[in-house]
Parts: C-alpha cells; structure tokens; sequence
C-alpha cells in the first residue's frame, strides 16, 4: 500500500478509472489529513441566545440524531448556507 505524504504526491487523472485504480492501492497518511482539517479558534466563534419553540427544538436535535451530528452544529450549517444563498443573490 502506497501512502501519500504530501498532497503533490496526488498527480492528475486523465479518467475516473486511472483515479480509481491509484486510490485502490493508495492511503493518504493520518498527519495530512488531520492538518486539512479546519479548525476554528474559540476566540472566533462568539454565542448567541436564541428562544426556539420546545416542539421545534425537539424536531431540529431529533433530525440531526440520524444525520449524526450535533444539533447545535447542524443550525450552524444550515445558516451558513442559507447566507450563502443570500449572498447569491
């Protein structure tokens, strides 16, 4: 198994199938991946109180229970998007 160590290791495909059969004995090594992960600093973020009906909150947490994720996360998701929405516009 080949590990990539840096992303330029990674060359251009000419077809779906060469990418495949590269990826196929290929992993890219936990240190790379782990340093292309955004991370926010807590210093950026800044909390807000928002009074949401009970049934509504209830209906969000239970949604993001079988998408996996953390409700709180997944508000933030969605407004991301729905400002990018407008923002489009």
């Amino acid at each position: 198994m080949n590990v990539i160590n840096t992303w330029s290791e990674v060359p251009r495909f000419e077809s779906e199938e060469d990418e495949c059969a590269f990826w196929r004995n290929t992993r890219i090594d936990a240190r790379l991946m782990n340093g292309s992960l955004l991370k926010t600093d807590a210093r950026e973020s800044t909390t807000v109180t928002l009074r949401i009906d009970p049934r509504m909150l209830a209906r969000i947490k239970r949604l993001a229970r079988m998408r996996y994720l953390n409700y709180q996360s997944m508000i933030k998701q969605w407004l991301s998007e729905r400002l990018e929405k407008e923002n489009a516009n």
